[in-house]
């Protein structure tokens, strides 16, 4: 019976990620003329190292202010009744029920250079700003469009820490701080390793929030492997960089799964 359940997943597994992934890398190491084997795609490649090192520090930065406002926001969730967190929980899912391209669109109005933002400095006398085709353009895109995938995770672990834990410190005499520190922040780091995986991994494959809020100005890996695969299709290249982009995402999982192994908290309080 377990054995016929899992036909489905097998199946699925099997076209939709199996498949892919070998043909992924039968074009990377095949040439795009005759098919045969060859290195002289990942030698290529070479020259995006730079497109691909700046899409992973604008991804961190991301990520970064993700958890810098996550965290604050998904814990004051948690210390709020049941009603008060449905509210909230409410307002962070609110902006993920509208379309992704909408929401982007939504920010270009707000920050092109006619936008409403500098219409509100130009009727205070004050000069234009450029926002808009920018790397905090982009960065600003990124965040709010995946900011909820933070804090979803991480409210998520603070909301079933077992209460009784933080009794038990202050018990002990320990303070609020230390209670947060010891237990609390602890507890929570799943979640917060989780939140980081959800955010960094889309915001360093993205092309969408890049070419609308950096106007093509702020080519990101995303851009270079869309391009390939559409406008110059060649999907051996673009299978190149796809497996490029897909060994430094694995690597970068991997070790957040070792931190999450080596700082697993012990099932008790200690207060020094």
């Amino acid at each position: 019976g377990s054995k016929i359940s899992a036909v489905p997943y097998i199946i699925w597994i099997l076209l939709f990620t199996i498949i892919p992934f070998i043909l992924v890398i039968y074009y990377a190491f095949s040439d795009n003329a005759t098919g045969r084997f060859t290195l002289d795609n990942i030698a290529n490649s070479s020259a995006y190292l730079p497109v691909l090192i700046k899409s992973l520090c604008l991804a961190f930065v991301a990520t970064l202010i993700c958890l810098l406002i996550a965290y604050p926001l998904a814990y004051i969730m948690s210390r709020k009744s049941a009603a008060v967190q449905r509210a909230f929980m409410m307002l962070v899912m609110l902006p993920m029920w509208m379309n992704f391209l909408l929401r982007t669109y939504a920010w270009m109005t707000l920050l092109e250079d006619n936008g409403i933002i500098n219409n509100i400095l130009a009727f205070f006398g004050l000069p234009a700003a450029k926002l808009i085709n920018t790397s905090g353009a982009v960065i600003l895109g990124m965040v709010y469009n995946y900011l909820s995938f933070m804090i979803m995770p991480i409210y998520t672990v603070i909301e079933k820490t077992d209460h009784s834990l933080l009794e038990a410190a202050a018990d002990l005499g320990a303070s609020p701080v230390q209670s947060f520190l010891r237990v609390t922040l602890p507890y929570s780091l799943p979640g917060v390793l989780e939140g980081i995986t959800m955010v960094f991994v889309p915001a360093v494959t993205t092309f969408v929030i890049s070419q609308l809020m950096g106007g093509g100005k702020v080519p990101l890996i995303g851009d270079i492997i869309q391009n390939q695969f559409g406008k110059s299709s060649d999907w051996h290249f673009g299978s190149t960089l796809s497996l490029l982009v897909m060994v430094v995402v694995l690597a970068f999982m991997g070790g957040l799964q070792r931190i999450d192994k080596e700082e697993e908290p012990q099932k008790e309080v200690r207060i020094l």
